[in-house]
């Protein structure tokens, strides 16, 4: 004998319904639902406390069991659709589905069938389907214009002056090339959507998630509310904006490759610290391949060189050239040691030398004239 009271054996009940509580004390993902035709819209005679909990059905990619997959997400004023799954005595409830639509009106909190906070729908006489999806121009996404406008262009990379010709009794020196700055600008925005081919994820702070599959538009882009994101266009290139503080954490090595030019421009300090842990071998080495020059410009300031504890050694293959505006002035507390393989020359218009100890020459040639 069939029992017709048994679950799935019963009578259907199905309904369409307003969402107006989401604050599950069991942190079910339940929602309180007020269903038309079997709910009254007077608060009064029914408060929104007094709505049973819905349960919802979830799809397999969301949380089923032991908070894997993805957490269930509705706010209040959604339109939901569900079944009663004890029949007539609905007191049940079982959502299905969202029920997207074209809102006529705003909220009204005082009755039901509405979000009681106020706050959605957000839009009237615009349907629900996210902007960033529809790419209406009659509707733009706030966060998308704001991207629009605060797109940083004309960034100054380093700028490295040409030093003049000079002369050293009369011999031509090498000059120092310059190194001409430029600017750079972030790319345009690459947003092209056409609906339905933007897939949006965007939560009600205005965390947006984008995977765009429109033909010659693809994209992938996330973003936090305020702005920083991670955007990858249909090329494959990749812009990273960083509205806060940036922390980058590497246990393990760190390695890059870069094929193309690289610049930085620093509205702070800039300190790099190598060996802290004073380990062996571990240098700090920096090669320049052929045809290209290591340029240092100081504006305004000092260039310090320390050894707290070793020697400096430099191995020059070409000439040593120094061109100093102001005075030279070396306190050598050791011995003074130069080796001329060929002529030296000393001319000096006022010279005061002084030497607490042996000062030596050696060299085929010395000729030191002073002049009046």
């Amino acid at each position: 004998m069939y029992d017709n009271n048994f679950l799935g054996k019963n009578n259907f009940i199905w309904f369409n319904g307003v969402v107006e509580d989401r604050n599950d004390p069991q942190q079910l993902g339940r929602v309180r639902v007020r269903c038309l035709g079997i709910h009254t819209d007077n608060k009064d005679d029914l408060p929104t406390g007094d709505l049973p909990w819905a349960q919802l059905i979830h799809p397999v990619t969301s949380s089923g069991i032991s908070g894997l997959g993805a957490t269930p997400f509705i706010v209040e004023g959604t339109w939901v659709f569900g079944w009663f799954r004890d029949g007539y005595a609905m007191q049940e409830p079982m959502v299905i589905g969202t029920m997207p639509g074209k809102p006529a009106e705003l909220s009204n909190s005082s009755s039901g069938f509405y979000d009681p906070n106020g706050i959605y729908p957000r839009y009237k006489n615009e349907v629900d389907t996210n902007r960033l999806a529809t790419n209406n121009a009659d509707h733009p996404h706030l966060g998308l214009e704001l991207r629009k406008l605060t797109r940083r262009e004309g960034v100054a990379t380093a700028d490295i002056d040409k030093v003049d010709l000079f002369r050293v009794n009369g011999i031509d020196a090498s000059e120092t090339p310059a190194s001409d700055g430029d600017t750079w600008s972030q790319p345009p925005i690459p947003y092209e959507a056409e609906y339905p081919f933007n897939h949006v994820f965007e939560s009600e702070s205005g965390h947006v998630i984008e995977i765009d599959d429109t033909k010659d538009a693809e994209r992938l882009f996330t973003s936090h509310r305020t702005g920083t994101s991670t955007e990858i266009d249909y090329l494959g290139n990749q812009v990273d904006i960083i509205k806060g503080d940036h922390y980058n954490i590497v246990s393990g090595k760190r390695q890059v490759v870069i094929d193309g030019q690289s610049d930085i421009t620093i509205g702070g300090r800039h300190k790099v610290f190598i060996n802290k842990d004073g380990a062996t071998d571990n240098h700090y080495d920096i090669q320049i391949g052929p045809n290209a020059s290591v340029n240092i410009q100081v504006d305004k300031g000092d260039i310090n060189l320390i050894t707290k504890d070793g020697n400096m050694n430099q191995r020059i293959k070409g000439d040593y050239n120094v061109e100093i505006d102001g005075d030279y002035n070396v306190d050598v507390r050791g011995s003074r040691n130069i080796y001329v393989n060929g002529m030296t020359i000393d001319s000096t218009r006022l010279s005061n030398s002084t030497s607490a100890s042996l000062l030596d020459f050696d060299a085929n040639r010395i000729d030191l004239n002073k002049r009046r």
